[in-house]
Parts: C-alpha cells; structure tokens; sequence
C-alpha cells in the first residue's frame, strides 16, 4: 500500500466496482475522458484494469481519516508502447484541496524511484486546464500536443534522475 499525508492507496480489486462507478457515472470527472459510460463499457474497463498485466500498479485512493473514496490513479503501457502512463480520475468533491498532487506526486516517486521506471507519460486533453496545470505542479513538462480522440490532447513526460 502506498499512502500520502491525507490518503491511502490501495491495490484495486474487484470488491472496488462500486466506487469505480462512481468516477465513470460521474458527468465532471468523465467530461475530458469521453464523457460517462454505459454499464456494458464500465464493466468491460473494470475488467481490463483487475487483469491487466499491471494490474498491481492501479489504485483506489481513500481518504486516511474519513475513509471516503477519492478516487483512483494507475501506471500502466502508454500508447506508444514503450514508456508508462499516469492516470487519475478524483471525484469533484476533492477537486481544489491538493489531494490530487499529493497522490500524482507519491505515484510518480513510486513509479521513478522504486520500481526505476525511465519515464512516466500523461496524456490530458489541452481543454483541461486543471489537469495540465496538476501536471506541471508535480514536475511533468509538456512535450508534445496532438490529435487523438476527436481532440487535442496535451502530453506530458517526466524522466527518471
């Protein structure tokens, strides 16, 4: 388990669908991510995360005095298939209280320093300001913008050293 100031992180398990459906139910969380989903595509994706070969690398995060469900974030094989990407979805509720740059920046020690990944990727869409502006926060650096899923998408890399 890995754990910040305010938050636990806990491997993501299939005991955990439920407050996964609350972030892809949710209409904020989910307006830069393609928007909610249908029952049929949420359990599909919750399946794909429980199995995915790194699988110990996605998070439910939860709130250490209130054990309220945050959200979750995960390291898993970015598009390109070479380097790893940094995913998060929080809900609104804890938006704008630093807990997101809190976790981002345990996740992306973790994922630098323990497990010596080369580089950690995020892919944000450039209308999400916040999002790029909790990127920056934690030390990522805009490499590239490009069209992908009927937008403009903001990358972002940060390397190990």
């Amino acid at each position: 388990m890995l754990s910040t100031e305010r938050c636990e992180l806990h491997m993501l398990k299939e005991s955990d669908s439920h407050h996964m459906k609350k972030l892809y139910d949710n209409e904020q969380v989910r307006k830069y991510l393609g928007g909610t989903v249908t029952e049929e595509s949420f359990k599909k994706r919750f399946y794909e995360m429980v199995h995915s070969p790194n699988k110990e690398h996605y998070w439910t995060i939860f709130n250490k005095s209130s054990q309220e469900f945050v959200g979750m974030v995960f390291l898993d094989t970015y598009h390109d298939g070479i380097y790893t990407e940094i995913g998060y979805q929080f809900l609104p509720e804890f938006w704008g209280k630093g807990i997101a740059k809190e976790v981002i920046s345990r996740v992306l020690h973790y994922g630098l320093h323990t497990i010596k990944l080369d580089k950690v990727m995020a892919e944000t869409q450039s209308q999400n300001k916040a999002s790029c502006k909790l990127l920056l926060s934690v030390g990522m650096r805009l490499e590239n913008k490009i069209q992908r899923f009927g937008n403009e998408q903001s990358v972002f890399g940060i390397s190990n050293g």
